[in-house]
Order: structure tokens, then sequence, then C-alpha cells
């Protein structure tokens, strides 16, 4: 198969991808670095590895059945189903505000010239993405976290090299579990967010179901295919961010600040 063909077989996979790079990468990865240099490398390692099978089933279902994880939980009885959507509402606001934030503070430091009211950025960002789900529906956003996704693994794979290249002192791979309750406080958090959230494994799921719209022969073996170029994916972008923090920020004397816009910057 040729790379032109490999790349439009992918889909849900790479939005897989695009999904988990946000605050378990940008933040969580980046500030990992940041505090304990290449010391959580293992951290970053073990999350990707055991939350691996959980993530998996919603492709590997879908694909074989036909039909999403949310009729499959509701195969095993009413009360799974009420459940799932009872955790969510619990969680979903509070991971689109995360998430949102982050992003409207990176685009009001990118993009300062326009706006610097972090609200306002939220409420365009999110009509942006609205009108794209709402236009273009799958088709668009398979397409549009193709070129977005690709794109970021250059740059960062740059960055990262282009940091390495600067570091002048010693580099420490010597890994290290934080003792203290703001580190291991810091450790469940990553935990939890790195690479995503279990729930996103139902999103992957309904990308599966869309995706077999498009092509009929969108099989078990393509999808997992998919699944893992999109999985592997996401853990090195994960350890090019941590290799960041490790690189620019660890040992400098400088912290990140709490404020969004400063982080961004």
């Amino acid at each position: 198969m040729s790379g032109k063909n490999i790349l439009k077989s992918l889909g849900p996979g790479l939005l897989f991808a695009g999904a988990a790079v946000g605050v378990s990468h940008l933040v969580y990865s980046t500030k990992g670095g940041a505090m304990y240099g290449f010391g959580l490398l293992w951290l970053v390692l073990m999350a990707n590895i055991f939350k691996y099978p959980f993530f998996e089933f919603g492709p590997r279902y879908t694909a074989a059945s036909g039909e999403s994880l949310l009729k499959g939980y509701q195969r095993l009885g009413n009360w799974v189903l009420v459940l799932f959507v009872l955790v969510t509402l619990t969680t979903m606001f509070t991971i689109q505000a995360a998430v949102t934030i982050v992003t409207a503070s990176l685009a009001s430091y990118l993009f300062g010239g326009i706006t610097t009211n972090l609200m306002l950025w939220v409420l365009i960002l999110l009509l942006i993405c609205s009108g794209i789900l709402a236009i273009g529906r799958y088709s668009i956003l398979d397409k549009l976290m193709k070129i977005i996704i690709i794109s970021l693994t250059i740059i960062t794979l740059i960055t990262v090299i282009i940091a390495f290249g600067n570091k002048t002192e010693p580099i420490s791979f010597m890994q290290t579990f934080p003792a203290d309750v703001a580190g291991i406080t810091f450790v469940i958090a990553f935990m939890g967010w790195m690479p995503a959230p279990l729930d996103l494994s139902v999103w992957h799921s309904l990308w599966v179901m869309e995706k077999r719209k498009d092509e009929d022969d969108f099989t078990v073996k393509k999808s997992l295919f998919d699944f893992n170029v999109g999985y592997i994916g996401t853990t090195v972008l994960a350890i090019f961010f941590l290799s960041l923090g490790a690189l620019v920020m660890y040992g400098s004397g400088e912290e990140f600040s709490p404020k969004g816009g400063e982080f961004a910057k």
C-alpha cells in the first residue's frame, strides 16, 4: 500500500491522537519535564501501556460489531449506560473547561493582536469547532486532523532536536518517584490525563462508525492498525513534550506561571 493510501485509510486513530494532545501533553508532560527532568519518563510509558487495552477495545468492538460502545453498554443493561452518562456528566464540564482554557491561552498569546480577552477566545474557539462539526461533520474533521497532527509532530520533533542541540549541561535519565504530597498529587493527575481520560474510547468507537460509512472495508485489522498508529504517535508526542520541559526548564530556576496566558508564553 502506498503512503498516500495508508494516510487515507487512517482517521479515528489520528483523531484520538489529536484529542489526547491537550492538557496531558501541553501542560502535564511539559510541567513534568520542567519539575523532574527526564525522571518521569517511566510515568509516561506506564500510563500509556496500562491504558492501552481500555482504549484499544473501543475501535476493536465497533469495527467487529458495527455498533458503538454505547450500544454495547446498553446490551449489558440500561443501568450500565445510565452509569456511563452520570460519570460523563460529572467530568465533561471540567475536562471541556480545562482543554478550552489551555487552547484559548495559546490563541491569546499567538494572536493577541486580535484580542487578549481569554473568555472571548473561548467563545471564538467553541464557535469554530462547532461550525466545523455542523458543516463538515466527520469528513472535514478527519481531513483537518491529519494536517494538524502531522504538522504538530514534525514541528515538535524539530523543536526537541534544537533543544537537545542547545543543551550544554549533562543530561540525566535517572528515574524518580515523587515522595512529597504535591508530587504524588501531580503523579495522580498525570496518570488521569495521560494520554486522555478513559471515556475517549467511546468517542473513538463513534469515529470508527463514521469511518465505516466512508470506507466499507474498514475491517478490524485496518481499525487496529489505525488505532496503533495514533496511540503510538500520542505516546511519542508525550515524550517530546516531556523532553522540552526537561531540556528548557529543568534546573533553570524558572517556574511555570499558574496563569494560562503566561504558561502558554
